[in-house]
């Protein structure tokens, strides 16, 4: 009882908190990086408290590894999975996006392949092996190595607790993996009613320059009140302004946050604007529209 009453309110919390970052107005990248730090301490505390604890008996054991806490360490894998897949989402053309997400859902089966026979038990509902596979100290017979540093604690887990987990993640995954694949096909079907002008735009800019920008609008939720992926929104400028991006403005992203000054080019563009603003003169001429970098 006492392990139950102490996980029923760090799951309250986690709850509460994972619903405040749902609710917040960020790109899913910083949502789902935010989700699995609130994730991982929430995850540390529980650690620390069943390696202080003393289970009532094997049932409780069990009840624990095979249900409590794999219920919360599938939000952490799916949030670092979820994170993951889109820091590595190519920048590229719709059918490209979707060949990537189709291999990111060939990997859960793969998974699910690699693990069949245990796969099969716990869909079952089985209990017979449950000793075997949910209490501690219990040679593994089945072993699946993972990054998680939780699963490498022999006081933290068991043979299979982080299996669960894993199913339970990748059924959350494979759903996500799906509504991305259906927002794309979409996106295909819709007519292509866009008009752009005659004389088409050429970004003469740094490509660092537009891909800043482009972090900062889709930051600020500006296109579609923030429900549109950042890599359809690099698509759409490479489209409109007649530039090639990359397959990895992500990276270029990691570069510019190490830089002395992040956003150059956003720090320029409000200097620019304040100037322009403080020289306007109504009827007169615009003296800083057209000026380079250097004033001239």
């Amino acid at each position: 009882m006492i392990m139950i009453n102490y996980v029923e309110k760090l799951q309250k919390e986690i709850r509460l908190r994972i619903q405040q970052i749902e609710a917040e107005d960020k790109n899913i990248l910083k949502k789902s990086l935010d989700a699995s730090h609130v994730l991982g301490n929430a995850f540390d505390q529980l650690k620390e408290f069943i390696i202080a604890y003393q289970f009532q008996d094997e049932d409780e054991e069990i009840l624990f590894f095979k249900e409590v806490k794999p219920k919360i360490f599938c939000h952490l894998i799916y949030y670092r999975k979820v994170y993951n897949t889109e820091m590595h989402r190519p920048v590229a053309s719709v059918e490209a996006q979707k060949e990537y997400l189709k291999r990111k859902l060939d990997v859960i089966q793969d998974f699910n392949d690699k693990i069949l026979d245990f796969y099969r038990y716990y869909r079952s509902g089985a209990t017979y092996l449950d000793a075997a596979y949910f209490v501690r100290g219990q040679p593994d017979t089945e072993q699946y190595l993972e990054t998680f540093y939780y699963e490498r604690d022999p006081q933290f887990s068991t043979n299979a607790d982080f299996k669960v987990a894993k199913i339970i993640a990748n059924d959350m995954l494979q759903a996500y993996l799906l509504s991305e694949l259906e927002l794309l096909d979409s996106y295909m079907l819709k007519p292509n009613s866009t008009s752009f002008p005659k004389v088409k735009l050429t970004w003469t800019g740094s490509k660092t320059d537009l891909i800043e920008l482009i972090y900062a609008l889709d930051t600020e939720g500006c296109f579609n009140n923030g429900k549109i992926p950042l890599i359809q929104i690099a698509a759409y400028f490479e489209s409109v302004f007649n530039i090639e991006l990359g397959n990895n403005i992500a990276r270029n992203f990691y570069d510019m946050r190490i830089r002395n000054h992040p956003t150059p080019f956003l720090d320029r563009l409000r200097e620019e604007i304040r100037k322009r603003m403080e020289n306007f003169k109504p009827g007169g001429k615009d003296k800083n529209k057209g000026k380079d970098k250097d004033g001239k």
